[in-house]
């Protein structure tokens, strides 16, 4: 299988390396956490899923304690116990650094690297980015998504059964790793029903009578997926601007490829007759440009008024606010709802972010981009 190399990530964890004792990278399974870390060039390396591995580590403070250099833990989640023994390694002071991996929940593995407070660095991986496959790949991108065996399948229909597998696989094997006993069968009907809700605002009560359980049912299923990385929840920004504004999240799956499994969409001709197509292409630019900015999903909010005046994306940088629409148009016209947007949230910038190949200004401050364009066009705004 062909290797694409991930030098934006390596280039920041390798700066996170030198200056945090502990880096754990957090994200789903298969998305290449396991290919990056063996390319950071470590000392020591133990696979938990490997028995020799495992086996070495039955007494873990004999086999570390002794040990310098580069230490890569894998799959720490399945021993937990390790996180109280690295915090008492790294306050050793001895010449020594820790990357953990784990496809665990998010949460979990917080929660159980409490005791590392302030020692540790979290950072996200999910599937390929666009800038580490190319423009010329983007639909590909778009309609496998971007976990590498599904994007470098040798074709759509071969990347298509290798996604419906691993949903399966997700749901009957690592859902009941993580302790949580919600049959497969039943978070498989929640999670394609929340398919359907891709791009809308979240109602959990809406949601709990269409599926007949309570809003608290809903949270918790929510918290599962958002918790292992399947979904974003992102937050409105409602600053007091004398207007009604919309204060319920919105939902997006991460993956576009797994988007597209759970709605039966293998080719790219029955992703553009799809009804979702515009929500599809929304959710794919959001969780481009998400990741271009290295932002936590915390720092990342929409904005949407009672009147329908809306901003698909919200955030700050240097002081100032930012914002994006996505729009799976040719050519992207000024809209009441941008301008709106760009007043009341006094916008340094506006992008409308598309498919096209062009940028061209459609008023002061409101910029039509390719979504191509935008890394290239972030890198220099940074650097202005």
């Amino acid at each position: 299988m062909k290797i694409i190399e991930r030098k934006h990530d390596r280039e920041i964890l390798s700066k996170w390396i030198k200056t945090f004792p502990v880096v754990a990278i957090l994200g789903p399974r298969q998305c290449g956490k396991t290919t990056l870390a063996r390319t950071m060039n470590a000392d020591h390396y133990f696979d938990l899923e490997n028995p020799q591995d495992a086996a070495r580590l039955d007494q873990p403070q004999l086999a570390l304690e002794d040990l310098t250099g580069l230490i890569v833990i894998d799959e720490i989640q399945r021993m937990p116990e390790l996180f109280t023994l690295l915090r008492y390694l790294v306050d050793q002071g001895r010449e020594r650094k820790f990357l953990i991996l784990g496809s665990a929940s998010r949460d979990l593995i917080r929660q159980s690297s409490e005791s590392l407070a302030g020692r540790i660095a979290y950072y996200y991986l999910g599937g390929f980015r666009l800038h580490d496959i190319g423009p010329e790949n983007m639909k590909t991108l778009w309609l496998r998504g971007g976990l590498p065996k599904s994007f470098l399948a040798a074709s759509d229909e071969e990347s298509y059964l290798w996604r419906n597998q691993y949903v399966t696989t997700f749901l009957e094997r690592d859902i009941p790793q993580l302790g949580i006993t919600i049959p497969a069968r039943t978070l498989r009907r929640f999670w394609l029903m929340l398919s359907n809700y891709h791009g809308q605002i979240l109602n959990y009560a809406e949601l709990g009578r269409s599926f007949g359980v309570s809003d608290m049912t809903v949270r918790k299923y929510c918290d599962i997926l958002e918790g292992t990385f399947m979904i974003r929840i992102l937050q409105p920004w409602y600053a007091n601007i004398g207007k009604r504004i919309v204060k319920r999240p919105k939902l997006y799956l991460r993956d576009s490829g797994l988007f597209h499994a759970l709605l039966s969409i293998e080719k790219p001709e029955q992703l553009y007759a799809s009804p979702k197509l515009g929500a599809s292409w929304e959710g794919f630019a959001m969780d481009c440009i998400c990741r271009t900015l290295g932002k936590e999903d915390a720092d990342l909010y929409f904005w949407h008024t009672h009147g329908g005046a809306e901003l698909d994306l919200f955030w700050q940088w240097g002081g100032q606010y930012w914002g994006a629409e996505f729009k799976y148009e040719d050519a992207p016209r000024l809209t009441r709802s941008m301008q709106t947007a760009l007043e009341d949230l006094q916008l340094a910038r506006l992008w409308v972010v598309y498919p096209g190949k062009s940028s061209y200004a459609l008023a002061d401050n409101i910029q039509v981009v390719p979504l191509s364009h935008v890394g290239a066009i972030w890198n220099y705004e940074q650097t202005s």
